[in-house]
């Protein structure tokens, strides 16, 4: 049974903090936030509802900030906006009649392999490279799939979707990084608004994280301008291979 206390408000709230500064650099603040939320007593669905809402904070204004240091161009990815919206309300609402059983046993490896590529990549850098996709096959493919992916499942959608800009578009890891909290932050609002419709949100907590999260997300959006490659490369390989074993451990332990 939930009953929100003052103790359990400011424990989430932390929690909410570092998530928000760990997820504006290289993603994965899921694994800390859904874990918490179910510790504190909601059920599975209650806690994935409210999950997007305080995730909405963090992504927000990580956005914002990027936006505002120049960092993303609004114009270039207007359709990929779009289809990452469309692909996370598609993945939102299909999650809910299909078995995602065979995701759950391919997603750490996916991960992991983000992880090593992150890691071993000499691509990596903060210089743009040509790209190879234009925006609009990408916003056709990599926005729409992984926004599909967040919709449907979630853990990582931040690492994939800097690995996208890196890969495939052609951005330096900084960018890429800003371009991809924008675009978590259109998956975040529209499966939001589906957990929403359900009634699996629990406001008032949501409200609280949400805080945390969007002072965490401010704090690690300005490291990323600062530092760049630097923190970033190592913290997403960090990340990566926490996710990976998380997942790992929650199916065969």
């Amino acid at each position: 049974m939930f009953e929100l206390t003052l103790q359990l408000a400011l424990i989430l709230f932390a929690v909410a903090l570092i998530a928000g500064f760990i997820d504006s650099i290289a993603g994965g603040g899921g694994l800390l936030t859904i874990p918490a939320l179910m510790w504190a007593g909601l059920p599975p669905a209650a806690a994935l509802g409210t999950n997007k809402l305080q995730a909405c904070g963090g992504s927000f204004f990580a956005s914002l900030y990027f936006v505002r240091k120049g960092m993303v161009d609004l114009r270039s990815i207007k359709l990929s906006l779009v289809c990452a919206f469309l692909g996370a309300a598609i993945g939102t609402i299909l999650v809910q009649m299909i078995d995602a059983k065979l995701l759950e046993l391919v997603l750490p490896f996916l991960i992991l392999a983000i992880g090593c590529y992150f890691l071993f990549s000499k691509k990596i850098s903060e210089d743009d490279r040509q790209q190879v996709f234009t925006p609009t096959v990408f916003a056709f493919t990599a926005a729409l799939g992984v926004g599909f992916y967040d919709g449907f499942f979630g853990p990582g959608t931040g690492s994939f979707f800097a690995l996208a800009f890196v890969s495939l578009a052609g951005f330096g890891l900084a960018k890429a990084t800003a371009h991809a909290k924008l675009l978590n932050f259109a998956t975040n609002i529209a499966s939001l608004i589906f957990f929403l419709i359900g009634g699996q949100v629990v406001i008032v907590l949501g409200l609280i994280m949400l805080v945390g999260q969007s002072i965490g997300a401010t704090l690690g959006s300005r490291l990323v301008v600062t530092k760049g490659v630097k923190i970033i490369k190592p913290l997403v390989v960090i990340m990566s291979l926490g996710m990976s074993i998380k997942l790992l451990w929650t199916q065969y332990m």
